[in-house]
């Protein structure tokens, strides 16, 4: 239900409801590990809401909340599962978590915690256009620019009148450096993840119509 890359090609495959583990795939798409997704810190595997790759390290999500250590890229399982109160960065220097504070009104916050000391850094709450229904990205690029977007608007009757709406946050105290709009996919059909930023800034989205798959790089202005 979730894919993670690292910076070697490795790829983390979460199968969070069936065999309930994450299988690993070498760059040329060989399986050279599986981890079980098992252990006190996990609990209930259906509450895992994403897979992370941070260096060697494979965690998943839970609850949307912490990260669970739950072994190496190699396949070895953690012999503790260490916990991350939020998600890595992709510069290595924040932990970043984001929630819906008052979907009517598209409340929602994005906090930071400086990794190496766990010092909070900033919450910054930001008011989006419309109504929010849920969040579909957190992430960050190389340079530290945090990315975050939100389905807003009234799904109903449906299709409804929605969008995707991005924002982008300098590192240091979350201020917005600026947005973009994303037509939001209302086809029934269930994907991975819809969105990616780059490591060198920008986010890759796809596009889902009757008529197939358009991949577009969005940027923030």
């Amino acid at each position: 239900q979730d894919v993670a890359t690292s910076t070697d090609g490795t790829t983390a495959v979460l199968d969070r409801l069936k065999d309930k583990n994450i299988t690993l795939l070498d760059q040329n798409g060989n399986v050279v590990g599986t981890l079980p997704l098992e252990g006190d810190a996990v609990g209930e595997t259906g509450g895992i809401t994403g897979v992370f790759m941070d260096g060697d390290d494979v965690y998943v999500e839970r609850e949307h909340g912490p990260l669970v250590k739950v072994g190496n890229k190699d396949g070895s399982a953690a012999e503790e599962q260490e916990e991350l109160p939020g998600r890595p960065s992709r510069d290595g220097t924040l932990l970043l978590s984001a929630g819906i504070v008052e979907a009517s009104t598209g409340r929602i916050f994005v906090s930071a915690i400086q990794r190496s000391t766990r010092d909070h850094l900033f919450t910054r709450e930001i008011r989006l256009d419309d109504a929010a229904m849920y969040l579909v990205l957190l992430d960050s690029d190389k340079q530290g620019t945090i990315y975050v977007a939100v389905v807003i608007g009234t799904p109903d009757p449906p299709p409804g009148d929605v969008r995707v709406q991005l924002v982008c946050l300098e590192p240091s105290q979350g201020v917005p450096t600026g947005g973009a709009y994303l037509p939001a996919n209302t086809l029934p059909d269930e994907t991975f993840r819809d969105l990616v930023v780059l490591d060198e800034g920008g986010v890759v989205y796809a596009e889902r119509t009757e008529a197939g798959i358009t991949y577009r790089v969005y940027h923030c202005s």
